[in-house]
């Protein structure tokens, strides 16, 4: 009876520490690792140049390490996450299994305490769409993600008006448009000059992922819903903005003031 109690005084602190330390992760990063996957499709960075503009693409030059990883079986923070003690800011990134070629999309963040054992550690949902078991290491590659914008294009000269001919569409007189909605008109000039978006949070029921972003319309904050496949299961992601830099951690402190704590910037 005595080593039974032990035992499981032994596993009760177990627990408490690996909760204490999703704790720290959730406080260091102003979020719970659950980036999930975007709907569009990574493109590696050898096909970045060709790559349609607003793509995830490969940006191994922010980060890349290809080290042991492990998801020790403890409680995790849910989402899809890897934690290095080489990292300064979160980021969105991809994480493959070289060994059996699964890949997922997720999140980068700091790993507080080094502990022995492998530098890379996983949340339970990024071990199990990479096919790693609890307990067993095994090596993977982990890859920043950058969205491809438009090339800078000069300005085309300017039409020389010809005597007689007909005034250029843009000289004459235009038909009143209807103003767009304030939202759209913000989000887009937040999206035309480098605006950030907030990851709200990551579901693997879609019906969730749409009450949360009702639940932000409702109090005024534009969010949209994306599904991602890894494999045969689906995410969904609730994704705001995007705010203009200046605007951003407002609009970050003010998701979190409508309950959803785990909210975080993502990276430009």
């Amino acid at each position: 009876m005595r080593h039974s109690g032990v035992r499981n005084l032994v596993f009760m602190a177990a627990a408490g520490l690996a909760i204490a330390a999703c704790d720290t992760i959730r406080q260091a990063t102003g979020g719970d690792g659950a980036d999930g996957a975007s709907a569009e499709a990574v493109v590696p960075a050898s096909a970045a140049p060709d790559a349609p503009v607003g793509a995830d693409v490969e940006a191994p030059e922010a980060y890349q390490a290809t080290d042991k990883a492990l998801w020790d079986g403890r409680p995790s923070l849910g989402g899809v996450w890897v934690a290095s003690p080489d990292v300064k800011d979160p980021e969105r990134v991809k994480m493959v299994n070289p060994s059996n070629g699964k890949s997922v999309v997720g999140a980068l963040f700091r790993r507080e305490r080094e502990n022995p054992g492998p530098r890379l550690q996983l949340s339970s949902d990024a071990a199990e769409a990479l096919g790693l078991l609890a307990g067993q290491p095994a090596t993977i590659r982990v890859t920043a993600l950058r969205r491809k914008e438009a090339p800078a294009s000069a300005e085309a000269p300017a039409p020389q008006a010809t005597p007689g001919a007909a005034a250029p569409a843009a000289a004459r007189p235009a038909a009143a448009a209807t103003p767009a909605p304030p939202a759209a008109t913000a989000a887009a000039a937040a999206s035309a000059t480098g605006g950030r978006s907030i990851r709200v949070g990551t579901f693997s029921r879609e019906e969730n992922a749409r009450r949360a972003a009702d639940q932000l319309a409702k109090d005024g904050v534009a969010a949209r819903v994306a599904e991602a496949k890894q494999g045969d299961k689906s995410l969904w992601s609730v994704v705001a903005g995007p705010a203009a830099p200046a605007d951003a951690p407002a609009l970050l402190s003010r998701i979190k003031g409508l309950g959803f704590d785990d909210a975080y910037l993502l990276a430009r």
